[in-house]
């Protein structure tokens, strides 16, 4: 096996690749080309439309709504059986959307290629397409460009590449061809290579390719986000299981009611048809519609807050997430360098503002009047030794050209009132030494009148030994002796100590481009993060007290996420645990760790893609928030995946769930809340569809085992079955949301949707509705009323009830006075059936059909005496809830 060509020399790679700095030949790059294959990634077979919609008939709630229709027809109720032929038609048609969309991640990653890349063949530099380059390329680097290639660095002069898409790595990461490096380096460390899908933004170099197509970083990302299984939603799980067993005891009913129907001399026929209309009733044929309103409505209330759902089943989701897995950079932070701190004249300023919006104040340890002389000073150097632009958009929008580190300096000045266009046409530079990663300095040369100065940056350790004197605080030169130099460094520390990265600057009067070994005027110190957002930390701490667990996930270093994880509240602890440590653990140790620690730093792909499983493993369900490509396979294999929609990649956004609109880590809270919602939204529709159906169930059951008459006919039941399943069902999918819903902890997606407070609110109304129907049918029938008569008055008794247990499963624990009205889409779905159902008492041509009797109001009295009972058994099952004798 091959040596890792950042483990070995320069010449060993060219080497190993039949290569020279003079390039392949053209016979040779064609040789290999057929050998390893275009420099592209692999895409998966093409899905065949088709299949995708096929697949979706794979449901046992579906192909149980599909007899229905079959059923209904087959009764005469064409038009039951086209509503629920639409209903199993949209629910369909959105499944094959959302599966057609997904595959679309591989071709997203794709589509990060570079289209060309410039390459020496035969001693001669020339353009050729991006696909076309293979291992043992000598590729030609320079600022702007995009690598085609994972490659081993030949030469690199002042190289820096942006591989935050990659890495998670919020500052361009410093390149170095001659750097020889340990084998298990990760990724993020391995400084003498550069990587496919990444940029250069500063400096030049050369580079021989080491690996191309799927055999890059970028391809393994692919090849793991093919192999990812998405798993399906608590809600698609639960779902599927009551249709199963809703189906089954269809199929039960109709047996049970044919068996007796023969054994007690019925006609068969008759009671055929009556039972396949009591198994249809069983089946809730809105059941498919209430979840997708549900959501639908859900999603457009969502894109209002900035949260745009690629997936409907993911909402509901949301309301069970237990743990969010973040990325740091971009989003938790502004991914947007930004001075911290300041020390000149041997006094410290702290700086106000983030990111690249020049607004802010600079305040000394010792009043605001200090920074006349040895801030300014510093602020200026930190201008004119500078390459980076900042600039303002239409919409005023602050963003940069060049170095974030350098953009960070003109921000802070503009923060002090300085102009960096003025600046420089005062002193004009006219000579320049670009930072090296050796010198670790950058050096520009500027005239002032008829004299020269020049004004060096750079690391600490580099720049304070060359440095003989200082500015203190009014402005005067003293002597740099050791006490000063001691506090310098010991300030160089704290910094660093604080996650922030440090910057010295010097100057020297009259001195050319290489006289810096001496001599310096030391100006002072920079102190700058990438910040965390200003929202986040609020956003964090709602999530904490809605009992989920943040998590940060990045590829960044320890001490940066460390200290970003503890000003945002992510870190209770001290605890950090690193790719390196993370790829030691067996699974049990990294269970473990997931389950106890909450940052994880230089993390690789594969990593995330661990922790994510590994906290599933334990039960939870987890969200992943993430901009970059390195993100994408954690995300599609997250229980939901979040990417950010400004700063996010195409592969990301392709493989997440759900996109966060303004990248604001604070608006999965308000998702979060939208989902637990809809997920209560659910389970309020599907107490009340159930416990109507009990009842229904109960009442036809009970009559059939005593012997009784059938209360009901069959077109009556399915009347009853499509009013309590149609609007007023969906009124509850559209419910407001209880004032505590964020004070709650998660949905246990383990005990499902029937909870026990859920089974005993069912079981209390479906039971009450069995005994109330039960005993008036029988108190009508002996009252010297027509069997049409006592028919009719237990049809509206059945059809009342199931109204006021609307009203009352609206909360599983407030009692039905709190807001009583203020559904008003319930109220309204209320009204207009409370119409219908007068239709059909006193319209002839609907009376004769659904076989009722005009009740006089006298009737009325009694019917609806007895359903209102309903309401305080409910309340007094609420009330046993609020106590804990009911627990969840």
């Amino acid at each position: 096996m091959p040596e890792a060509a950042h483990s070995i020399s320069v010449e060993a790679v060219l080497k190993q690749f039949n290569t020279s700095p003079r390039g392949l030949s053209e016979e040779e790059a064609s040789r290999k080309l057929e050998q390893y294959g275009f420099n592209q990634l692999d895409t998966a077979p093409p899905v065949s439309p088709w299949k995708l919609l096929v697949q979706q008939f794979a449901n046992v709630l579906i192909i149980t709504l599909l007899v229905a229709t079959v059923l209904s027809a087959f009764l005469g109720h064409g038009i039951e059986a086209i509503a629920i032929a639409v209903i199993v038609l949209f629910a369909v048609l959105l499944g094959f959307i959302q599966e057609y969309r997904a595959e679309k991640s591989i071709e997203a990653l794709r589509r990060m290629a570079a289209p060309a890349s410039r390459v020496i063949r035969d001693g001669v530099e020339k353009l050729i397409p991006s696909q076309e380059v293979v291992p043992g390329d000598i590729v030609v680097l320079a600022t702007g460009d995009r690598i085609p290639a994972d490659a081993r660095l030949v030469e690199a002069v002042n190289l820096r590449t942006d591989e935050a898409a990659l890495t998670g790595e919020s500052l361009p990461a410093e390149k170095e061809a001659s750097a020889m490096l340990s084998p298990q380096t990760s990724v993020g460390d391995r400084r003498n290579m550069v990587f496919s899908g990444t940029s250069v933004v500063y400096g030049r170099g050369l580079a021989v390719v080491t690996a191309t197509g799927m055999q890059t970083e970028f391809g393994r990302i692919a090849g793991m986000l093919s192999q990812v299984k998405v798993e399906k939603t608590p809600l698609q799980k639960n779902l599927d299981k009551v249709g199963a067993s809703l189906a089954r005891a269809a199929l039960v009913i109709v047996a049970l009611i044919v068996a007796l129907g023969i054994f007690r001399g019925q006609p068969f026929i008759e009671i055929l048809i009556f039972g396949i209309a009591l198994a249809v009733a069983v089946v809730p044929e809105a059941l498919p519609a209430v979840v997708t309103i549900s959501l639908a409505l859900g999603v457009q209330r969502m894109v209002k807050r900035n949260a745009l759902m690629r997936r409907l089943p993911a909402v509901e989701t949301l309301g069970s997430t237990t743990v969010i897995c973040s990325d740091k950079t971009g989003t938790l932070t502004r991914d947007e360098m930004t001075v911290r701190r300041l020390y000149a004249g041997a006094i410290s300023a702290t700086v106000s503002g983030s990111g690249y919006k020049p607004e802010g104040a600079i305040t000394s340890e010792i009043g605001d009047g200090s920074l006349a002389h040895p801030f300014n000073a510093l602020l200026e150097a930190g201008v004119l030794c500078n390459d980076s632009h900042l600039e303002e958009s239409e919409k005023g929008e602050w963003g940069i050209t060049g170095d974030p580190t350098e953009a960070a300096l003109i921000v802070a000045a503009r923060k002090a009132g300085l102009d960096e266009a003025a600046l420089q046409q005062r002193y004009p530079r006219i000579d320049e030494e670009p930072f090296d990663s050796a010198t670790k300095r950058m050096v520009t040369v500027h005239r002032f009148g008829g004299s020269t100065f020049a004004v060096v940056k750079g690391a600490p350790e580099v720049i304070l030994p060359s440095c003989s004197d200082y500015l203190d605080a009014s402005g005067e030169l003293k002597p740099f002796d050791s006490t000063v130099r001691e506090e310098a460094v010991r300030q160089a520390d704290s910094m660093g100590q604080e996650a922030l990265r440090v910057l010295a600057v010097a100057r020297k009067e009259n001195a050319s481009i290489s006289d810096f070994s001496d001599g310096l005027t030391f100006l002072g110190l920079f102190g700058m993060i990438d910040p965390p957002r200003s929202e986040a930390a609020e956003a964090v701490e709602r999530c904490i007290a809605a009992g989920i667990r943040p998590v940060m996930i990045t590829g960044d270093h320890p001490v940066t996420a460390q200290a970003v994880a503890r000003e945002l509240g992510i870190l209770r602890n001290d605890k950090v645990v690193t790719g390196a440590e993370l790829e030691a653990m067996d699974d049990e140790a990294l269970s473990q760790a997931a389950g106890s620690v909450a940052v994880f730093a230089r993390v690789s792909p594969e990593h995330k893609l661990r922790l994510v499983q590994a906290l599933q493993q334990r039960g939870e369900v987890v969200a992943m928030t993430g901009d970059g490509v390195n993100d994408a396979p954690a995300l599609k294999r997250a229980d939901i995946g979040i990417s950010m929609g400004i700063a996010g990649t195409d592969v990301s956004r392709e493989a997440s769930a759900m996109t966060l609109l303004d990248d604001n880590f604070a608006t999965i809270v308000s998702a979060i809340e939208e989902g637990r919602g809809i997920y209560d939204n659910i389970k309020k529709y599907l107490t009340y569809l159930l416990s109507s159906n009990i009842g229904e169930l109960g009442l036809m059951a009970g009559a059939t085992l005593f012997g009784l008459p059938l209360p009901l006919t069959a077109v009556q039941i399915l009347y009853v079955n499509l009013a309590t399943d149609g609007l007023p069902a969906l009124a509850l999918a559209v419910d407001p949301a209880d004032h505590d819903i964020m004070r709650r902890p998660p949905n246990d997606q383990k005990r499902g949707i029937f909870t026990r407070t859920v089974m005993a609110l069912m079981l209390a109304g479906g039971i009450w509705s069995t005994a109330v129907n039960l005993l008036l049918f029988q108190w009508a029938r002996h009252s010297g009323r027509s069997l049409d008569e006592a028919m009719t008055m237990t049809f509206v008794s059945l059809v009342l009830i199931q109204f006021f247990k609307a009203y009352n499963f609206r909360s599983e624990r407030e009692h039905v006075f709190t807001n009583l009205f203020s559904n008003r889409w319930l109220n309204l779905a209320i009204v207009w059936e409370l119409a219908v159902l007068f239709a059909i008492i006193y319209v002839p041509a609907l009376a004769a059909p659904f076989g009722t009797f005009m009740m006089p109001f006298s009737d009325w009295l009694i019917v609806l005496g007895g359903a209102l009972t309903v309401v305080p058994v409910i309340e007094l099952v609420k009330w046993f809830i609020r106590k804990g004798w009911i627990g969840s």
